[in-house]
This record gives C-alpha cells, structure tokens and sequence, in this order.
C-alpha cells in the first residue's frame, strides 16, 4: 500500500471511529453527516466521497463495529486462561458493551442483520462457530462441560436462539437482558454452582 492509500485508509478509519462514537452515544436517527465530519475533523464532502450516503456510511460503520467486537472476542477465546473465567469475561464483556450501546443503534444494527446482514452472518458461520466449538471443547477437556453433551446440541441451542433473537418484536427487548441471555447460554437455568 502506498503512502496516498495509506493515508486515505487513514482518513476513512478515523470517520467510522467518529461515527461509531457518536451514533453509540445519541443513536443513528440523531446524527447528521455534519456532526460526524466536524467529530472527525473533515468535510461533509470528504465523507460523501468516502460513502456516497449516510445509509452507505452508517452500513460501513456497522462492518467496522463487528469486527472491532469480533476482535476482541477472537482475542479473548485466545487467551490461555482457564473455562470458567473465559465464561466471566464473556459475560463482563456482554455486560459492558450493552451499557455502551446506544438502543436506537442496536436496533439499527440488529434490523439488519434480520434483514440478511451477510456480513454478519457469514462472519458466524465461518468464525464464531468453529471458536464456539473450540470454546466448548476446552470447557470439556477441563470438566466445566458435561462431556455427553453433542456439540451439535449446543450448537442446535445456540442456532435457536440466534434465530429468535432476529425477529423484530425480540431484539427490541434484548438489550437490556443481553447479560441474563448470556449466563442463561453458559450456565443453564439452574446457574453457576461452585463445586
């Protein structure tokens, strides 16, 4: 990459952190393309360039929010730490980010990606799946899950309720419970016992 696309990356980079900043804070209906270019130091012109539209910029800055929460989970699954406080950082993460989220953005978000957000859903398909699996394997090998379990039940339980969650009239009320759904995936309804 040259030093021109270098910078243009650059440029393109530092619009989606301005609009990602904002729109987590007020929401995706609230922000105007004038708000964001004076957020990232540009003209309105510069993001038109870049984006063509709001609609263009709000769906790159979705792409860019993924990745960078992806990221940091792939990150998390990584670490070298034992099952059980993966599960808690998991959850801690889940916790923090549901705060962070602004709901008119998650709702954005989450229209989407009922709507055939491919990115999202290719991005399960092909990345989380295979780190569920590896995740859940882990938690077998060290006695944290029932080794009985199939991972295709769990994957079977998981695939369930990410294809609830898409309907409209649930993932308005997800947000605020995204901790409570989390522990109730890890733990079950009977919840953490300490052994």
């Amino acid at each position: 990459m040259d030093g021109f696309q270098r910078r243009r990356e650059q440029k393109k980079t530092h619009i989606l952190e301005a609009t990602l900043a904002l729109i987590m804070e007020f929401g995706v209906q609230k922000v105007s393309i004038a708000e964001i270019a004076k957020e990232a130091n540009v003209s309105q012109v510069t993001i038109y360039n870049y984006f063509e539209s709001k609609h263009n910029l709000m769906h790159a800055t979705f792409i860019y929010y993924v990745d960078k929460v992806w990221a940091e989970y792939e990150e998390l699954l990584q670490k070298d730490i034992p099952f059980p406080e993966k599960i808690k950082q998991i959850i801690f993460t889940k916790k923090e980010t549901a705060k962070q989220i602004h709901p008119d953005f998650y709702e954005q978000l989450m229209k989407e990606y009922s709507e055939g957000f491919h990115y999202l859903e290719n991005l399960y398909n092909e990345k989380a799946i295979p780190y569920f699996i590896e995740l859940f394997n882990q938690g077998k090998q060290q006695g944290h899950v029932d080794p009985d379990l199939s991972n295709e039940a769990i994957l079977f339980y998981i695939q369930m309720m990410k294809e609830y969650i898409q309907r409209e009239d649930v993932y308005q009320k997800v947000l605020p419970i995204t901790e409570d759904l989390t522990k109730l995936l890890f733990y079950g309804i009977v919840g953490k016992r300490d052994n």
